[in-house]
């Protein structure tokens, strides 16, 4: 299978607002809200008052973590040579050398210098709690991509992304405007969690042979084609299980999320191995959405 060039759909350098808006993958963005949605949600319908400039507080801050890793990595992985010109992945700014990697830097560690800033009124209102998990997730967002052994070149990524934007994101929300139920907590933050590292398990069952060779070995290297689809299969429809667990702890109305089984299993047959780069860029913004409307929908569920 001969690799999409990146440069495939884009003939001219975008320029301005644009090139950043590219940098911080805004497809990529609603792995951060959604959980912060969902928490909240949660504590409210637990009899919490809706505490609205805490949880503005609380998404700015999980965006700017979010578009700071991602930065971080889109430098981080131009510098270390593994986004080479045959990656068959969505466009990267520096790599493609619309940016300075120093500007691109420079804009990654502003994103987390504001997350800290604005982190300190959520240790405020949150206490100690919130700031071991807001100083968890910033070293995450930081190790993702940096110092010697990076998350994002290990079988951990997943992992990495379940636990702090699925577990921790849920539960740091959930916990701030005043919920009790620990653990619908914790299902809440795996049903989010798992669509957002099968995300990844794409984007990096995408680049197999590109991260092989850059001596990555990321969880689709070492698991292979059919432990790859395994493992995805596993992400996107235990969370449906989760929901039933939910169920008959006593949230009925979180049922309403299985209306998005259909499809998520619609999506099991598009992760192979034949399929272009093209095709597996698709099925990643798939999954994307598949995260988004569970989210959606739990938290209407939660309601009920």
């Amino acid at each position: 299978m001969k690799p999409e060039h990146p440069f495939s759909l884009l003939q001219r350098p975008l320029q301005g607002w644009h090139v950043w808006w590219t940098a911080i993958r805004p497809r990529t963005l609603s792995i951060a809200a959604t959980p912060v949605v969902v928490g909240s949600s949660l504590a409210w319908s637990e009899g919490a008052a809706p505490v609205w400039p805490v949880l503005l507080a609380t998404l700015i801050c999980a965006l700017l973590i979010q578009v700071g890793t991602n930065l971080h990595n889109d430098v981080a992985d131009f510098e270390r040579g593994t986004d080479r010109p045959d990656r068959v992945g969505p466009l990267r700014v520096t790599a493609a050398g619309w940016v300075q990697p120093a500007q691109v830097r420079q804009a990654a560690r502003l994103s987390f210098a504001g997350a800290l800033v604005l982190g300190l009124y959520l240790v405020a209102r949150g206490g100690w709690p919130i700031l071991v998990a807001g100083l968890a997730s910033l070293l995450a967002g930081w190790s993702y991509s940096g110092g010697a052994r990076p998350i994002s070149h290990t079988a951990w990524g997943e992992a990495f992304v379940l636990v702090f934007f699925g577990l921790v994101a849920v539960m740091g929300s959930h916990w701030l405007q005043g919920g009790t139920g620990y653990l619908a907590a914790v299902l809440s933050g795996a049903v989010v969690g798992l669509p957002a590292a099968a995300v990844l398990l794409v984007n990096n069952f995408r680049d197999l042979e590109n991260d092989i060779r850059s001596g990555r070995r990321t969880l689709a290297a070492q698991l292979g084609d059919t432990g790859s689809w395994w493992a995805y299969a596993a992400m996107v429809m235990a969370p449906f299980g989760l929901l039933v667990l939910m169920a008959l702890l006593g949230h009925w109305g979180v049922l309403l999320a299985l209306l998005a089984a259909p499809y998520a299993w619609s999506l099991l047959p598009r992760l192979r191995r034949s399929a272009s780069g093209a095709q597996l860029n698709m099925l990643l913004g798939a999954t994307a959405r598949l995260g988004l409307l569970l989210g959606v929908l739990l938290s209407l569920g939660i309601f009920l």
